[in-house]
């Protein structure tokens, strides 16, 4: 599915979320806190435009994604690219400073193995960030973009997207997605510790935050 979204993903990406998946990207940075040098895995990196953004930092960051579709789409951006599944990276233990996963982990068959998983390749102490779709904390927010997702986001994916009915799973996957507070709880039983969140976009997006 992933492969067929690739070739128009940033675009359909931008459209859909009317610019804000440029803030998103750019906070999701500044939560990291890189300093240069540091070693960053970007998990579910898609087409690298993320990776391109931490790397701004002066950290060597890596593009890890399972849909080498998605990757080749990104082949010309000067970053490191690897294919890889989320629950059986190909990474050792303890090699990154810090992890990182945008929009991906509704998307891992076992969210909670993922977890645990780029739990086991970030160094004691190194930091995960999470940035994902999530639930619009206040009324009418929180109607209004459920009715955006599944009735206007499919029609506005059948106009820009290279596989439309991707777009379909996508509204149903952030409907049935954990809230805030429940996705801090299995991210602290996965091995992280210090788990916090912030809402970005009134909750659409929350960024959760934790320490190895």
């Amino acid at each position: 599915m992933f492969d067929g979204v690739a070739a128009r993903y940033d675009l359909t990406n931008t459209v859909l979320s009317f610019g804000q998946d440029r803030g998103w990207r750019r906070a999701t940075r500044a939560a990291l806190d890189l300093k240069p040098g540091e070693r960053v895995l970007d998990l579910a990196a898609g087409t690298g435009v993320s990776t391109v953004e931490l790397g701004r930092s002066g950290a060597w960051v890596v593009a890890t994604d399972f849909s080498t579709g998605m990757l080749d789409a990104g082949a010309f951006r000067q970053v490191p690219m690897v294919a890889g599944d989320a629950m059986h990276l190909p990474f050792a233990d303890d090699v990154f400073d810090a992890a990182t996963i945008s929009f991906g982990l509704r998307n891992v068959a076992d969210p909670d193995a993922g977890l645990r998983e780029i739990a086991r390749v970030v160094k004691p102490g190194g930091r995960l960030v999470v940035c994902e779709f999530s639930t619009p904390v206040r009324e009418p927010l929180r109607t209004v973009y459920m009715e955006y997702l599944m009735r206007a986001l499919p029609r506005v994916a059948r106009a820009v997207s290279s596989n439309p009915d991707a777009y379909v799973y996508l509204a149903e996957s952030i409907r049935e997605w954990p809230a805030q507070e429940e996705l801090a709880v299995r991210i602290g039983q996965a091995g992280w510790r210090n788990v916090k969140w912030r809402n970005l976009t009134g909750g659409i997006a929350a960024l959760h935050s934790a320490v190895r």
